[in-house]
């Protein structure tokens, strides 16, 4: 017969041998499996007759389950919201949100049509923080953030779009959720160990207590490169050129190696490597039907973008009470600052046939 002590290194020895199978099973999607992707790759059947209602599934997108719950996930949707409010409050009681309408109404419409245009199952609170740092970050629960530095990194929409997208996939797939469930199987699986004694209960625990932080870092990468995946599709939905996405983290480390500090922590953490760059590419050219024209810009980003640049002077000129900057004036005669763009609708590219 079992002593206790016994039955509880049983207990927790079967818990982290389920949960580790449900954490493959779980990621053994045609998202994160390099196998199933290169077999979708080679299949003769154009990506776009798919209807598998998986993760790969464009047209399914808004009828999928991602990341619900289940035994990787068990936070309900309220438990999420709830959450994310309280972590929401915390935000903006650090932070200086901008108050400017035509700015804040701007963002929080393309982050509307972009969680549209997704597997999201809860209504987005988006708002806009009065920070040069470029970053945007989601709470569990649809709580958004889009720093005023993003926008101002942006060369087009498409490039705002990306990022945004990146992080509305977080909140569909209940990342956050997820992550803390995970967190909490591998504490409940230790428990155990603190009754084991001897040499071989400090070896279990040495194990342990190694392999958990580096599991639990392992997991948050394996979330980003879902966000990447289905971040794509979204900004794809939306009618946007995915390849926005690869430019501007691309573009924006360039800078980072110049000016360090460009680049909030929170990106700098989930760097773009080559690799990662290279998998987003296939996944654009595997599972994203291609499209004669996709949405670059629109007049109304460069109008935000220029007008959020005069807020930014005037708030450092109010701060340091004069400006370093040369005033110019405007000859009564001259016309536009770029007449040659349309100002009646976005900027559309064309994608070349080859």
């Amino acid at each position: 017969m079992r002593c206790p002590c016994q039955r509880l290194v049983l207990f927790g020895a079967v818990i982290l041998y389920v949960s580790q199978l449900a954490i493959a099973k779980q990621e053994r999607t045609p998202g994160n499996d390099s196998a199933q992707l290169r077999s979708q790759q080679q299949s003769s059947r154009p990506p776009s007759l798919k209807h598998d209602h998986g993760k790969s599934d464009v047209n399914a997108i808004g009828n999928r389950q991602i990341g619900g719950k289940g035994f990787g996930n068990w936070y309900s949707i309220e438990n999420e919201v709830a959450m994310g409010k309280q972590y929401a409050e915390a935000v903006e009681e650090s932070t200086t949100l901008l108050q400017d309408p035509v700015i804040t109404e701007y963002v929080n419409r393309i982050g509307q049509n972009l969680v549209h245009n997704s597997d999201a199952v809860v209504p987005f609170v988006i708002k806009v923080i009065d920070s040069q740092e470029v970053n945007a970050f989601a709470l569990p629960g649809g709580f958004f953030y889009v720093n005023t530095g993003l926008i101002l990194a942006a060369n087009d929409e498409a490039e705002l779009a990306a990022v945004m997208s990146h992080e509305i996939a977080h909140v569909a797939a209940h990342h956050a959720a997820r992550q803390m469930t995970r967190i909490k199987m591998f504490n409940l699986a230790s428990i155990p160990l603190i009754f084991v004694g001897g040499g071989v209960g400090y070896a279990v625990r040495s194990v342990v207590a190694v392999g958990k932080p580096m599991a639990v870092l392992s997991f948050s990468r394996t979330f980003e490169t879902e966000a990447d995946y289905l971040g794509l599709q979204y900004m794809y939905k939306a009618g946007y050129d995915p390849q926005a996405f690869i430019s501007f983290f691309e573009r924006i480390k360039a800078q980072e190696k110049k000016k360090p500090g460009t680049l909030a922590k929170a990106f700098a953490d989930h760097p773009q490597t080559p690799s990662r760059i290279k998998k987003s590419q296939q996944e654009i050219s595997s599972i994203l039907p291609p499209r004669q024209k996709y949405i670059v810009t629109t007049s109304e980003f460069d109008s935000v973008k220029v007008h959020l640049a005069q807020i930014e002077r005037q708030n450092k000129r109010n701060k340091t009470g004069k400006s370093n900057e040369p005033s110019l004036r405007r000859s009564a005669n001259s016309g536009s600052v770029d007449d040659s763009r349309d100002e009646g609708g976005p900027t559309l590219k064309r994608r070349s046939s080859d």
